[in-house]
């Protein structure tokens, strides 16, 4: 069988680069790689059958899809990242007006987080290539999925964060045994700097929206909603996904999956998808709303920590994952996103507030009739309100303090039994 991993190319000029090549946006332009296959050949060696039968509970089952060789984390949590669960939580449905709608949640992953995805792929790809060190920067999810990864493997990691990532976060990284480097400045600062110390140190850099390999780990995601939901016959008009952005490489990654899914000729019809931003972090909605690919930086300022970025890094690929597909961008308050915290809460999903963002961007998608309720829907939650308990506790009154008798229950409660 042919190496399915092609090499990289451009996804501005179109320039292609060799695959043994350790490289990460092109050197011609700045662009971010998309990384190919020989699709022909995955094609006439592969079926979505012969994928459904792998037995792989994890997004290892779609290892022919992916630019690793082998399986990676044997016993470890590295070898269950993936096949998250699809919620659909019917008094929401209700709520909403809405005859089908699922909750992707990503907080079931090892980490807590969808960033577990391309940090799997990205330490696969780390031990392939030999890198003695990995390193990142983070708002704290990515870090943490990194940190986790490398841990199950025995891979060493260094991870920049900015020193106000909420303490869960940072608390994940040091028990995951990386290194950790707080930055007094913001995540841009501490992204910068880590590319000049992967290039000072030779340390192989995994940083979201720069390693097209993140891309990869994220895709899956996409290949999980063909598997167990497009391929129902009850599924007949497009899907309408919602997803929060921040850098870009998600809602990226999600249509790069869904884009190779149709070259492979297995998916009957392509995805509507929808980017939602916080409304004082949203570079990429203001691109697209402008009708252009050119990203302006923004002084992000939302307590979506996960998602606040001034200049995002895979910007034009998200753009175009929601201008390509009929898709749109919306924009939410740090209120809405609060407010969809305690509204998932109520359905026993418990969202950070970058996760809670996405169903914002649904209600608010309703409110202006972007998506109709007959529409399947589906909703991603990126990651665990335990990550940030600190905004979790400002989507909800705060517990009652009672003495300790039965009348203060009563009390309490307003009326007994």
């Amino acid at each position: 069988m042919k190496n399915k991993f092609l090499g990289y190319q451009c996804s501005q000029c179109n320039s292609e680069y060799n695959p043994e090549d350790v490289i990460y946006t092109c050197p011609r332009d700045g662009g971010n790689l998309d990384i190919i296959y020989d699709y022909p050949s995955l094609k006439q060696d592969h079926s979505p059958e012969k994928i459904k039968k792998s037995g792989l509970e994890s997004l290892w089952r779609y290892l022919p899809l992916l630019p690793v060789g082998q399986v990676h984390g044997d016993g470890t949590p590295l070898q269950v990242v993936g096949l998250t669960p699809m919620f659909s939580p019917q008094r929401l449905s209700e709520q909403l007006g809405l005859r089908y709608l699922w909750i992707k949640d990503e907080s079931r992953n090892p980490t807590a987080s969808y960033k577990d995805r391309a940090s799997a792929v990205v330490v696969a790809r780390a031990r392939e290539i030999g890198a003695s060190v990995v390193v990142t920067a983070s708002t704290g999810n990515a870090g943490a999925a990194l940190a986790g990864m490398a841990a199950a493997v025995g891979q060493k990691a260094v991870i920049f964060a900015p020193k106000t990532a909420p303490p869960a976060k940072v608390a994940q990284l040091l028990v995951f045994g990386a290194e950790v480097l707080l930055v007094d400045g913001n995540y841009d600062q501490a992204f910068d700097l880590s590319i000049q110390a992967a290039d000072e140190f030779g340390w192989y850099c995994r940083n979201t929206g720069y390693n097209p390999f993140t891309l990869e780990g994220k895709k899956t995601s996409a290949f999980e909603i063909w598997e167990f939901l497009l391929s129902q016959e009850s599924i007949r008009s497009p899907l309408a996904i919602f997803v929060s952005v921040g850098d870009g490489n998600i809602i990226s990654g999600i249509h790069k999956g869904f884009k190779d899914l149709l070259r492979l000729g297995w998916l009957a019809q392509m995805p509507r998808i929808f980017g939602v931003q916080a409304e004082r972090s949203a570079a990429i909605a203001n691109a697209f709303f402008a009708g252009t690919e050119q990203i302006i930086p923004v002084k992000a300022d939302t307590l979506a920590d996960s998602i606040s970025v001034d200049l995002p890094r895979d910007g034009v690929r998200a753009i175009r994952a929601a201008r390509q597909t009929g898709g749109a961008y919306l924009t939410v308050s740090d209120d809405e996103i609060l407010a969809s915290i305690a509204t998932l809460g109520q359905v026993g999903i418990f969202a950070e507030p970058a996760g809670a963002t996405a169903y914002a961007g649904l209600v608010k998608a309703l409110q202006q009739d972007l998506v109709s309720r007959d529409e399947p829907v589906l909703v991603f939650n990126t990651g665990s309100g335990l990550k940030d308990v600190r905004a979790a506790m400002k989507s909800v009154p705060p517990a009652i303090v009672i003495e300790p008798s039965l009348k203060a229950v009563e009390a309490a409660l307003h009326t007994p039994g």
